[in-house]
């Protein structure tokens, strides 16, 4: 089994920064993808970023130029920084990696999730 685990949520005024960490740990083979996701109160899980293997990023569009996606593949880590944080910003953060694990019957591929860490932007 692959675990993740998110942190570096809270509480952050308008206009400031968080740096959200997402470690992945377990039967790991390989990732191949990482990113991060975000649910808002009574809104659809959506898109924040993603990053492959060898670094190459996607943004949604809202978060270009804002949220900066990295990770350290030899520490099997996904950070997310986030500037100049705006109230609808606020919501459950998740991520999530994609690649292959090392099981009782073999390699077989998994698609996991973090639990989640809570951003709220209110002053």
């Amino acid at each position: 089994q692959v675990q993740l685990v998110e942190s570096g949520g809270g509480l952050v005024q308008p206009g400031g920064s968080l740096r959200l960490s997402c470690v992945a740990s377990g039967s790991i083979f390989s990732i191949n993808g990482m990113g991060w996701y975000r649910q808002a109160p009574e809104k659809q899980r959506e898109l924040v970023a993603t990053i492959t293997s060898i670094g190459n990023t996607n943004y949604a569009d809202s978060m270009k130029g804002r949220f900066t996606i990295s990770r350290d593949s030899a520490k099997n880590t996904v950070f997310l920084r986030m500037n100049d944080l705006k109230p609808e910003d606020t919501a459950v953060y998740y991520c999530n990696a994609e690649g292959f694990q090392v099981t009782t019957r073999g390699i077989s591929r998994f698609l996991n999730w973090g639990q989640g860490t809570q951003v709220t932007v209110s002053s």
